[in-house]
């Protein structure tokens, strides 16, 4: 490179440094060009909102006019002016019950009675919000119609209703052009009993031709109101009169459903709540259903489905009532439908023994105003006298039993135990010689299982025992908890009234045995039961183990007093008289003849045996 090539270059280095430096912007005229920048960024950011707004405003202009045509067109179709309303509440109350009832679907919102609480304290509402359902179904020009969704016209009020007198409201379902359906709800001073005539006017022109009957939708999920839930479910179900006047039910236990014919009234039972709707012309046959559900808190899920014969005529009227009160047997029955059947009294004996002479006793010491505590106990003292006579009669026999024992120890070291044959015939030989009925302890003592088994479905479905208290026990009609802990196989609490019915039972038991003699492994069998009743019957109500618990203790107070009217001595003395008595022919009883031929029998079977293992023998040598 030469010189001047050089400073050619030098001198354009140097023109476009000075250029660049002489030319740059101020820092003034820097901010001036960042502020215009930022005007027009924010300009275009507004646009853009604007642009978004208009865009949003068509769109919710679009769908406001979409959900406006489908309105339009749901209002034209059938009542279609009751698909859309304002919920108001109608109040119907008296003494015992307070009613609500809502225009949306014409229903019986909620039922509280007013005389009761549950388990918490707080006022007892039978079923309340959409926890229910009740309606009509139908169909009509191709539309499927269920009322309970539909608003009602009714008047928004409150109306008391005093004893000895009688209200009604009407809620009415306009279809239009003299078209309709009412509920008309009333109520009577003084009774758990609601009734609703529903009439529809007009309708035969509404509903399809091709229905004869209107579908009436009823179900409800009923709310824990005792302490033990699972006690609870264990007494709820669904119950139901047939025309022929039985009471049936569906399983306690499990989910369950059923067809229905010709019904009177079906009822939601709970343990000691009932909600029982009642036809005076009968339904026309149906479904019911209930199902145990996860939910806390919750009994079980009821349903039932009930057809209303729809007459092609202008007017069709189907007086109904509703029964919202206590599963009190005297209160069920005095409703005359048979609803004290859904108080589980036993079966067989049992159910009449507590219908005719539990029931009826108790409801005599009732009107002493005792308490339920004291009438307890006074029931089992009268029912152990009455039964005294066939106590004594077993505790004899046992006796008789007991001062033969010896003799019978000496047979059986003669006979040995390889021939229990002719060992039971030996004893049957003895026991005829004696004058003694080896069943004579054990015949008394089944002629008393059925008033003990009895008191078992009594105590537990009594209402009257129910927020009862007695000493330490704050309600009856459920168990008596003195301790609660976290749940080991099913149990969170010991009941101080079972564990003193244990211990009452274990002293008895170790007093028998030691009365008796009973030796070898019969001896310890006694203690195993009461032990069982201990976790059996741990959840069971107070008032049911007190009743155990006094029964226990009364056994053995008779048998240590009749221990001392009795003379093991001077009755060894009465059998050795029989014995030499002459043998007197007697006319056997079925139990000797079947004895007898029993006995024929095995010894039939063991000499063919033993003829059998001869020939044997015999053919081997």
């Amino acid at each position: 490179m030469d010189r001047n090539t050089f400073t050619g270059l030098f001198l354009m280095l140097l023109t476009i440094v000075g250029s660049v430096y002489l030319l740059r912007p101020s820092e003034e005229e820097i901010k001036r060009e960042q502020l215009l920048q930022d005007s027009i960024a924010r300009a275009k950011s507004v646009s853009a909102q604007v642009a978004d707004t208009q865009s949003n405003e068509s769109a919710s202009l679009d769908t406001t006019q979409t959900i406006a045509a489908q309105d339009s067109v749901a209002a034209t179709g059938p009542f279609g002016a009751a698909k859309n309303g304002t919920e108001r509440t109608i109040t119907l109350e008296n003494e015992l019950i307070k009613v609500n009832i809502t225009n949306k679907g014409g229903r019986i919102e909620s039922v509280e009675l007013k005389d009761e609480v549950d388990y918490q304290g707080n006022p007892l509402v039978m079923f309340e919000g959409d926890q229910n359902t009740f309606g009509l179904q139908f169909s009509t020009a191709g539309v499927n119609v269920n009322t309970n969704d539909l608003y009602f016209e009714a008047p928004n009020q409150r109306i008391q209703v005093n004893e000895g007198d009688s209200s009604s409201v009407s809620l009415r379902l306009n279809y239009g052009g003299g078209k309709y359906i009412d509920y008309i709800y009333s109520l009577k001073g003084n009774s758990y009993q609601v009734g609703l005539n529903i009439v529809t006017k007009g309708m035969q022109d509404v509903v399809a031709p091709t229905q004869t009957s209107l579908l009436l939708n009823w179900s409800a999920s009923l709310s824990q109101k005792e302490k033990d839930l699972s006690n609870e479910q264990r007494y709820a179900s669904v119950y139901y009169r047939t025309a022929e006047e039985d009471v049936e039910n569906l399983s306690t236990g499990k989910d369950d459903k059923e067809e229905i014919g010709k019904t009177q009234w079906v009822s939601f039972k709970q343990h000691f709540f009932s909600n029982t709707l009642i036809a005076d012309q009968f339904f026309e046959g149906g479904t019911v259903e209930v199902k145990i559900v996860p939910d806390a808190n919750v009994v079980k899920s009821y349903s039932t489905n009930l057809n209303l014969a729809f007459a092609r005529q202008d007017v069709n009227n189907y007086p109904l009532r509703f029964y919202f009160g206590p599963n009190k047997y005297s209160t069920l029955k005095n409703q005359n439908l048979a609803l004290e059947q859904q108080v589980d009294l036993g079966w067989g004996p049992m159910k009449w023994i507590n219908r005719f002479i539990t029931l009826p006793v108790f409801n005599v010491l009732e009107d002493f105003n005792l308490g339920y505590g004291l009438i307890i106990l006074v029931l089992t003292i009268l029912l152990k006298l009455i039964l005294s006579p066939l106590s004594y009669k077993s505790y004899v026999s046992m006796a008789k039993m007991r001062v033969l024992k010896p003799e019978m120890d000496e047979i059986k070291a003669k006979v040995g135990d390889d021939n229990p044959t002719l060992l039971q015939q030996e004893y049957l030989k003895l026991y005829k010689q004696a004058g003694v009925n080896p069943m004579g302890g054990c015949i008394p003592m089944l002629l008393q299982m059925p008033f003990t088994i009895a008191f078992f479905f009594f105590f537990p479905n009594l209402f009257e025992l129910r927020g009862q208290s007695f000493l330490w026990m704050n309600d009856l009609s459920t168990y008596d908890a003195i301790v609660t802990f976290k749940p080991i196989f099913g149990i969170g609490h010991i009941s101080l009234m079972v564990v003193l019915m244990t211990l009452a039972t274990l002293l008895s038991t170790w007093y028998n045995n030691s009365v008796s003699g009973v030796t070898g492994q019969m001896k310890y069998i006694g203690y195993f039961m009461p032990l069982i009743f201990l976790f059996v019957l741990n959840s069971f109500p107070s008032g049911l183990t007190y009743y155990y618990f006094l029964s226990t203790v009364f056994t053995f107070g008779q048998q240590f007093t009749i221990r001392q009217f009795i003379n093991d001595e001077k009755i060894h003395a009465k059998i050795q008289e029989h014995k030499k008595k002459p043998e007197t022919k007697k006319k056997k009883s079925g139990f000797q003849k079947r004895m007898e031929d029993y006995m024929r029998q095995q010894q039939a079977a063991a000499k063919q045996g033993g003829n059998a293992t001869k020939t044997g023998g015999a053919k081997k040598k």
